[in-house]
């Protein structure tokens, strides 16, 4: 039966906590009665270095610093009214390629060993050994799996047509080998052009094909999944030239929003913003950034809108974009089973649910694995979030910091001395994970000389700081 895995999912929530389930599924009675409702269609926009402050849309009710200052970005405060803020949402990973990976596999980083930018692509390709560094770091590949199963593959074969436009950055394989019927290319930062500064014209031409990708699909009756990834601005670092940027970009999430209505598919189409990290400047009351484990670097934007989503709610469930490949799935009614190891789960119960509920992933804990040198005044890292808790390692020393999010957003009080018991506990768990997943490891460099210092302690790196952040280009540098 095409929707008896919708169903499943309703009369679990139902039961489980007495939701009232409406458009996101339709009941047994109603699909056995009425005639099947049209696949929904799903827009991902992708914000590009964009952190939790980086927008005017405030991103936890409980909190008046989670929104930005001097920022203003209409577009997205629209998104918001119509649909669901997520205050715990994450970006997989603190830096760029394996943020993009994850969310069209369902997978982190870890387990795609996919876990930093090359040195030729804006990183230092996460550097370090002979006498340098105190930590060998892991190694990594920044080209995505062919044999990995993306999202636009599983809905391609559930008779979806699939786009992908702007930053790809994803490896040199094109965009069609994995899955997408339309793109432009495997772009990088530079996109087609590979120029210092793609925007405002790759803003404007990535939204103009966009629109034009939905008007043929909503012509030809197909449902669609299309992507729009946003480019950053290298050399342009001013104030203003980055508040300009961020204007053509939230300009052109309006015109996507404005082309969903033109079309009369809104009531059958989900859209989701996030970011892949967080920014390399500013990120208000929290500490860090890009390239760094610390919440500055990987808590970003989350938003969805879409049919059976209540407007203007607000949801404290965390989430990620690994959460993304099994929600379109459960949502499109995809018959075929999932990957055996897609690590997300779907956050349909949730959205159905005005922002209460619980979402169903092979493992409870969410891992942030980041053993590399990069923007990171701590070094190579790995965290693990679990309920109100937060436990960082760092492999430089051995040493394990633990905070309560709920109290401490800003990662300023250490509980690592007052509560052994939750660090190991913690601990276990995060070496469990990486164990389950094969992740690949940094070592300690039995060479390294007297006195070296971390190569990654850089004060650009450092982040956080009190104030507002910039805007959603806002601390964007090279990928």
């Amino acid at each position: 039966m095409k929707h008896r895995y919708l169903v499943a999912l309703a009369v679990l929530a139902i039961s489980g906590m007495g939701l009232k389930m409406t458009a996101l599924m339709p009941t047994a009675s109603a699909a056995a009665s009425t005639p099947a409702a049209a696949p929904p269609n799903f827009i991902v926009i992708f914000g590009e270095g964009a952190g939790w402050v980086s927008t005017s849309v405030q991103m936890d009710d409980r909190n008046p610093a989670s929104k930005g200052t001097g920022v203003r970005t209409p577009s997205l405060e629209r998104l918001a009214t119509t649909g669901m803020r997520f205050s715990d949402g994450y970006a997989a990973s603190p830096r760029c390629t394996p943020s993009r990976a994850a969310l069209l596999t369902g997978r982190s980083p870890a387990a795609l060993h996919m876990t930093v930018v090359g040195a030729g692509e804006g990183g230092n390709g996460g550097k370090g050994g002979a006498a340098t560094t105190r930590v060998i770091p892991a190694q990594y590949t920044t080209e995505l799996p062919l044999n990995e199963t993306t999202i636009a593959e599983l809905l391609k074969r559930s008779g979806y047509a699939t786009a992908h436009f702007g930053k790809w950055h994803l490896g040199k394989a094109n965009p069609s080998q994995h899955g997408f019927d339309e793109s432009d290319g495997p772009t990088s930062n530079g996109g087609p052009e590979n120029v210092s500064d793609p925007n405002p014209k790759q803003a404007l031409a990535m939204a103009a094909e966009l629109i034009g990708f939905m008007e043929r699909q909503v012509k030809a009756g197909k449902p669609f999944y299309a992507q729009m990834s946003e480019y950053p601005n290298q050399s342009r670092k001013g104030p203003e030239e980055l508040d300009e940027e961020s204007r053509i970009i939230d300009s052109t999430i309006g015109q996507v929003l404005d082309a969903v209505e033109k079309l009369g598919i809104k009531g059958n189409t989900y859209i989701v913003y996030t970011t892949d990290h967080g920014t390399q400047g500013k990120n208000g009351v929290l500490a860090g950034g890009k390239g760094d484990v610390l919440e500055g670097g990987i808590r970003v934007p989350f938003l969805v809108s879409g049919p059976g989503v209540k407007g203007n709610a607000v949801s404290h469930v965390r989430v990620s974009a690994t959460d993304l490949f099994p929600t379109f799935a459960a949502l499109a009614g995809v018959k075929e089973p999932l990957p055996k190891l897609v690590e997300g789960g779907s956050l349909v119960p949730v959205l159905s649910g005005g922002g209460v509920g619980t979402v169903q992933r092979p493992r409870e804990e969410f891992v942030v694995h980041f053993p590399h040198y990069d923007k990171n005044p701590q070094g190579p890292a790995s965290s693990i979030l679990l309920g109100d808790y937060k436990l960082t390692h760092l492999y430089e020393t051995g040493e394990n910091r633990l905070f309560d999010l709920t109290k401490d957003p800003g990662e300023k009080n250490d509980l690592a001395k007052q509560m052994p018991d939750r660090v190991a506990q913690l601990e276990t768990r995060l070496n469990d994970y990486l164990k389950a997943v094969n992740a690949s490891m940094p070592s300690i460099n039995t060479s390294v000389q007297p006195g070296a210092k971390s190569e990654g302690a850089s004060a650009s790196g450092m982040g956080g700081g009190m104030g507002g952040g910039g805007g959603m280009a806002g601390g964007m540098a090279a990928e």
